[in-house]
């Protein structure tokens, strides 16, 4: 139940369908995660990862995402000399949990700690594009991209955004994924679009598809 969690807010019959559980197990068992802060609940009722587990992560050490971010960020700026970010979902909003800022001259910077929409931008399509069904319909309403846009997305394994969550703003972003293989974050690129041209993505989701592999990889050796 908790894997089912991962990705953001579920409600019980999306719990159900993911654990293959009988609904009334299911609710037992969510009730039960609750009591013990494991699981809580959003405004809307529906079931989201509860603040015990910060606690926990906490208390094992430094999270392995973060721990692996640095040098992989910093060869992605150096090698594209573009502001290099990771984001992660968190209900309704994706949060740069790390970056690797351009040092001189025009940027995009996003400090760590900044929530952003899901609605708009590279990486908020790469966190949506592998949802299940529900939740892909969910995200996309009043979203500035189009389930083609996810579809490609899907296809190609990368994302790219021009102008979509703020005006001249340019970004290339792909998914790294967990050891489940459930895509957890996604690493991105962004500039201004007369440097990164109207098809970023031509330019540079090679290499920042590599930095996600690199992350990916990471992640699936600490966890060994």
């Amino acid at each position: 139940m908790l894997d089912a969690l991962e990705a953001g807010p579920t409600t019980l019959a999306q719990l159900v369908a993911a654990t293959g559980l009988a609904r009334p197990t299911v609710h037992r068992l969510a009730l039960a995660l609750v009591h013990h802060r494991l699981v809580s609940r959003d405004i809307q009722g529906r079931f989201v990862l509860g603040s015990r587990l910060v606690e926990l992560a906490s208390a094992a050490g430094e999270d392995r995402l973060i721990a692996s971010a640095g040098p992989v960020l910093m060869q992605l700026r150096d090698a594209t000399g573009e502001s290099a970010q990771i984001f992660r979902r968190q209900g309704d909003w994706r949060v740069c949990v790390a970056s690797a800022e351009r040092p001189i001259g025009l940027r995009d910077t996003i400090p760590v700690g900044t929530q952003l929409s899901m609605k708009a931008g590279s990486a908020a399509q790469v966190l949506l594009a592998w949802e299940d069904h529900d939740r892909l319909l969910e995200g996309l309403q009043s979203a500035r991209f189009t389930p083609t846009v996810l579809a490609g997305v899907r296809r190609r394994g990368w994302g790219q955004s021009l102008g979509e969550r703020e005006p001249g703003v340019a970004s290339v972003s792909a998914p790294v994924r967990g050891p489940s293989g459930r895509v957890i974050a996604a690493v991105s690129i962004s500039g201004p679009i007369e440097r990164l041209t109207r098809q970023p993505g031509r330019l540079h989701a090679e290499v920042v598809c590599n930095a996600a592999r690199v992350l990916t990889e990471a992640l699936r050796k600490n966890n060994d």
